[in-house]
């Protein structure tokens, strides 16, 4: 099952984005290698900067991918105001597996 983590940043903590986005990465990256990520990016405010994500995690059910959310480096560095976790049935435009 997909989930959709969207995932809000602190104001005024985009140093704390910057600072810890290659463990971030390295993390997407693992998570990518265990078929467990679907997709990842950044929303981005007025100026074009980032100021939150949405990750797409596979998994068996809502707690699994909370694990998941609670694992990213941005949440253990104290990033994200709020991270809600949503079941996400991707229906049109999904690539193929």
């Amino acid at each position: 099952m997909l989930f959709a983590l969207l995932c809000k940043d602190k104001p005024g903590h985009l140093n704390v984005r910057i600072e810890t986005r290659p463990t971030h990465l390295a993390y997407l990256d693992k998570l990518n290698a265990e078929g467990k990520l679907s997709m990842a990016g950044p929303f981005l405010d007025d100026e074009g900067k980032a100021c939150g994500s949405l990750v797409l995690v596979k998994a068996e059910t809502a707690q699994e991918a909370k694990a998941l959310a609670d694992a990213d480096p941005y949440a253990m560095a104290g990033l994200f105001e709020s991270v809600d976790i949503k079941p996400f049935n991707w229906v049109f435009n999904k690539p193929e597996a």
